[in-house]
């Protein structure tokens, strides 16, 4: 072989350094692409961790009592809980409702010289949160709630959705309601029983709900299950009222009716136009004396 050229070894580095150039470019890509890479994957890691966050703040939120979680009843549900026609009431009758009141010899329980109906309650619990809607139902026959809160039941206890009667209030010229819930979302204290409350609860009991009806019934639980409003929300709840057959509407508002019979045994039947119906004496007529 002969010795190289100035040209040929020229023509060789030159050779060598767009090889070097090329390579360079090569890795140059690769490094670029890799970046890109990893913003794009370190974007979509924000994206994530960041929801993640927010639904974690969300779930921690709804379980927490407080304004995050005991907002102001919705007015249009408000309004079709206690405006069912009475056509659909009398159509309901006892419904799916249980007779579950029991009663009672203790001495007359009143307020302001009307018969008292005694809640006690808390919000956490699944049977209070079905039988609230009842109770918001049958009340609105006798007298005006104002200032209803809507939450759920704990996370833990069904996440029902429901009314709540902490700092409502109930005018009546027929009867007083005194409501009492006692434990809020976290079972926490809410609202503390008075010595006299306090007595009279845990002669029956110590669980929620807890009703006393004037010293002449008590009840103990909810008329129904509350696995039969769960999954739905307060707005679904209150337009499935308008159903006298539907499996809700059998639930609330035959309960709502047993409720009634029981409120119109302490009012002395008043008013007539609620207690005189055929549905509540028919209820009334199988409550034990």
């Amino acid at each position: 072989m002969g010795r190289e050229t100035n040209r040929q070894r020229r023509e060789r580095q030159a050779a060598t350094a767009r090889e070097k150039a090329a390579a360079a470019r090569s890795v140059a890509r690769r490094q670029e692409q890799r970046r890109r890479a990893m913003a794009v994957l370190s974007t979509v890691l924000v994206i994530a961790a960041v929801g993640a966050i927010v639904a974690v703040i969300a779930i921690t939120s709804s379980g927490k009592s407080g304004s995050t979680a005991r907002l102001s009843a919705t007015p249009s549900v408000v309004n079709e809980v206690t405006s069912v026609s009475p056509a659909s009431l009398a159509s309901v009758g006892q419904g799916s409702a249980q007779l579950l009141a029991k009663p009672i010899t203790d001495p007359p329980l009143t307020q302001n010289g009307k018969p008292e109906l005694l809640y006690i309650g808390g919000e956490f619990c699944p049977f209070c949160a079905a039988e609230r809607w009842s109770l918001v139902q049958a009340l609105s026959r006798f007298g005006t709630f104002s200032n209803l809160k809507e939450i759920r039941s704990a996370l833990t206890d069904g996440n029902i959705a429901t009314f709540s009667f902490y700092k409502a209030s109930y005018q009546s010229k027929y009867l007083s309601f005194v409501a009492v819930e006692n434990e809020d979302r976290d079972r926490k204290q809410l609202e503390p029983l008075t010595t006299a409350e306090a007595k009279i609860f845990t002669k029956y009991t110590t669980g929620f709900p807890f009703l006393d009806f004037g010293g002449k019934y008590v009840q103990l639980n909810s008329g129904y299950s509350p696995n039969d409003i769960s999954g739905l929300n307060q707005k679904q709840i209150a337009a499935d009222l308008a159903d006298p057959t539907s499996k809700v509407g059998k639930d609330i508002l035959g309960e709502a009716n047993v409720v009634t019979a029981m409120l119109c045994k302490l009012t002395n039947n008043r008013p007539a136009s609620v207690c005189h119906a055929v549905d509540i004496t028919s209820i009334q007529s199988h409550l034990s004396a």
